[in-house]
């Protein structure tokens, strides 16, 4: 998990290329961890942590959803469906979707294809 995390922040403002669904998840679950944590201090602390860590990863959220999108055939600017509430529920299920198995215009499959940025024993 942790690999996975560090690796969508290692590619702060990389909006090319593809992420797994592994990638992603475990970006999004490691954030939802850490606010919660955060959460827990008290509420002055909490609020300034929590704006601070918010501005750290707004960016590599963005870049990590965009290669999602991308591993999925779909367009990054698919991602602006966020700012409507019924375009948000396309975007979970293209987020949970299997990659695509072969090399689309966005590059190689990042399971099977050599830029894996993790080893293949990895599940996803």
């Amino acid at each position: 998990m942790v690999e996975f995390y560090k690796l969508a922040l290692s590619k702060y403002a990389q909006f090319s290329g593809r992420s797994r669904r592994s990638e992603f998840w475990y970006f999004v679950l490691g954030n939802f961890v850490i606010g919660l944590l955060i959460s827990l201090l008290g509420e002055t602390i909490s609020t300034m942590l929590g704006g601070l860590f918010n501005l750290a990863v707004f960016i590599p959220g963005i870049a990590v959803a965009v290669r999602r999108l991308h591993d999925t055939g779909r367009s990054g600017w698919w991602y602006l469906l966020v700012f409507t509430i019924i375009g948000i529920i396309p975007l979970i299920i293209w987020f949970a979707s299997d990659s695509q198995p072969s090399t689309n215009q966005w590059g190689p499959n990042p399971k099977t294809g050599e830029a894996a940025d993790i080893s293949s024993h990895l599940v996803d």
